[in-house]
């Protein structure tokens, strides 16, 4: 990797440069840090005493040739890097997936700690995306078999790649296909399921920030008129694919928790409740399929 010299002075003239342009100055410097090798606290330490040397990973002709591009159409920055820094691995992110958000990390944290200590166990993560929550499922859940689903080819292509990079010694099985559908030959053995569908209802779509509304895949973001509609199909399927005793956590929009609480418990699941994200919402709804093997 080619690496450039310059001095810390040198550096923040062009920082201000930049930042006169417009943005925020957060993202100005998460591009420094992911783009150009600086991290954040090396810049602080630059700021202090700007006759320091430093070496970035990139020109600052390319850094800003990025910047302008995102100041030009609102292309995030995650997609003009290809990286995304998520729990603590760095995923490969392009244009074909919804970038993962910090929230969904408690995703994670939630399914473990509803399986406890279990040795063993199937789990799938519906609408995989990148493969974020994938690879986390399988760096921390290594001694089970684990599925990811997505109707995209080009996302899970790309979970594929993030797979084999981030979790190589965990075999991850991918299905091209809609929610539980390409899973049939497995439903009722799954004693896990995440899932971060698609949620924003259609009306609401339009006053997204052009970050997202413009850039970010539409198949991963609308969930038709109230929100609800891909909720549905995975939940109207839950109860035969989860394992008895299995469960299913979702992340769905700030004001869906009632509904959705509301639908899992129409779905049959039982131990229904919610959990809130790091800004104290409503964020996460949680269900499980009864131990009863005769339940129906």
């Amino acid at each position: 990797m080619a690496k450039y010299q310059l001095f810390g002075e040198e550096l923040l003239i062009w920082r201000k440069k930049q930042l006169s342009k417009g943005g925020r100055k957060v993202d100005f410097d998460w591009l420094l840090d992911l783009g150009g090798g600086l991290s954040w606290v090396t810049l602080q330490k630059l700021l202090i005493d700007p006759n320091k040397s430093l070496l970035l990973s990139e020109s600052l002709e390319a850094l800003e040739g990025i910047w302008m591009r995102h100041l030009e159409d609102k292309t995030p920055l995650q997609y003009l890097i290809g990286r995304c820094p998520w729990r603590d691995f760095d995923l490969a992110v392009n244009a074909s997936v919804m970038i993962p958000r910090q929230e969904t990390e408690l995703l994670v944290d939630l399914a473990l700690k509803r399986v406890g200590n279990s040795s063993e166990g199937i789990w799938v993560d519906l609408g995989t995306g990148s493969g974020a929550l994938a690879v986390a499922l399988a760096q921390s859940l290594y001694d089970w078999e684990g599925h990811a689903v997505d109707l995209s080819k080009d996302a899970l292509s790309l979970a594929k790649h993030n797979l084999e990079h981030l979790a190589p010694d965990f075999q991850t099985k991918l299905h091209l296909g809609s929610w539980w559908e390409p899973l049939q030959p497995l439903w009722g053995f799954f004693s896990l399921a995440l899932a971060n569908p698609p949620y924003i209802p259609t009306s609401v779509i339009n006053e997204l920030d052009p970050v997202v509304k413009d850039h970010e895949p539409r198949l991963a973001l609308c969930g038709g008129s109230d929100g609800l509609m891909q909720i549905r199909k995975i939940l109207a399927g839950s109860f035969k694919a989860l394992a008895p005793g299995g469960w299913l956590i979702m992340e769905h929009h700030h004001d869906q928790s009632d509904d959705v609480l509301k639908l899992m418990s129409q779905f049959g699941l039982v131990n229904v409740s919610f959990e809130k994200d790091l800004q104290g919402i409503k964020r996460f709804a949680i269900g499980q399929r009864r131990q009863d093997l005769n339940s129906n």
